[in-house]
């Protein structure tokens, strides 16, 4: 009898942690299986000598929420073998994703922040990533160790997450409040939960409605108030429920384009041009794609002057309307 360890779970934020820290201790860059075979959140699931197609596929949506977090992860092709992909190199260059050089800081502040260092470097390598980095090193990848000075910027899990994943484990079905955009009142959905997935960095829920059957998917920051379980057990789905998810979400994102004017230099035009799928229409004029209107157009907003939407109209609507909004409350 061969006894097989159990599936080691690793929170999606430790692995994007893992991934900038190892991308950021090598000046060269990694391929995909050095990263894959190495990096905490990969590694456990690694197949040396057998498909990997979902962990790649893992990797690539980790690469898009990496970049859209503001990280300068940056595609080397090997320069002996022009594109082939699998001999892409990915590496975050420090001088890139350090502060502007006029930036500086009173005696006080740089105080603080030393200390603040001294915390960080003690803390910065897991016992799971030092181990990460001799295999690194095994492979032949010279690492700079420590990796300090960069601090993490990762999305907390919304409050739902961890009764919804429990829930999922039991084949639970769940009732919750849910509230809409442009809906006075929360309506309370009770649905059979079949994945939890995360698309553009958010996380959405992919269930049954109770009743009919009909699968839809719920952005689990819309969710109020606390998600309660019913005590009824359906029979798990068939297939891969997540890869279906995330298909829809992706066509939704596909569908869905933008045309905005971003101010040339300005914070709003760096950040948005590194989205996945820009395009650059003119100087200062891009496309861009977008799953949900309401949570684009919030993100648009925050840009203030620095960004005019285009098209379509529905979403310039709704970024002028927060700015009125925004405008009123300030008097």
């Amino acid at each position: 009898m061969v006894l097989v360890p159990p599936e080691i779970k690793i929170p999606v934020e430790e692995r994007l942690f893992s991934l900038v820290l190892a991308l950021l201790a090598t000046e060269n860059g990694l391929t995909k299986t050095e990263i894959l075979s190495t990096v905490q959140g990969y590694r456990q699931a690694f197949n040396r000598s057998g498909e990997n197609a979902n962990l790649e596929r893992k990797f690539e949506r980790d690469k898009d929420d990496i970049r859209e977090l503001g990280v300068p992860l940056e595609t080397v092709q090997a320069p002996g073998d022009p594109g082939n992909n699998q001999n892409l190199r990915y590496r975050i260059p420090r001088g890139a994703y350090e502060l502007p050089a006029e930036i500086s800081f009173s005696a006080e502040e740089t105080t603080l922040l030393n200390l603040a260092a001294m915390v960080w470097r003690e803390g910065s390598l897991s016992a799971e990533s030092r181990r990460a980095m001799l295999k690194l090193s095994s492979l032949g990848v010279a690492a700079d160790e420590p990796v300090i000075g960069y601090a993490p910027r990762l999305r907390v899990r919304d409050a739902a997450f961890d009764p919804l994943n429990a829930a999922l484990g039991r084949h639970e079905r769940v009732r919750f409040a849910y509230l809409k955009p442009g809906e006075a009142e929360s309506r309370v959905r009770e649905v059979d939960p079949h994945a939890l997935v995360q698309h553009q960095g958010r996380w959405h829920l992919y269930a049954a409605e109770a009743g009919t059957g009909i699968l839809k998917t719920y952005l689990l920051r819309r969710i109020v108030g606390k998600v309660a379980t019913t005590g009824t057990i359906f029979d798990a789905p068939e297939g891969d429920p997540s890869a279906r998810a995330l298909l829809e979400l992706e066509d939704v994102w596909n569908d869905n384009t933008a045309i905005v004017e971003a101010e040339p230099g300005s914070d709003a035009a760096t950040r948005l041009a590194k989205r996945r799928g820009t395009v650059v229409i003119d100087p200062g004029t891009l496309e861009l794609h977008y799953s949900d209107a309401n949570i684009f157009a919030d993100e648009l907003a925050g840009f203030g002057p620095e960004v005019l939407v285009i098209s379509p109209p529905n979403l310039r609507d709704a970024v002028r309307s927060r700015l009125e909004t925004t405008a009123a409350d300030h008097g």
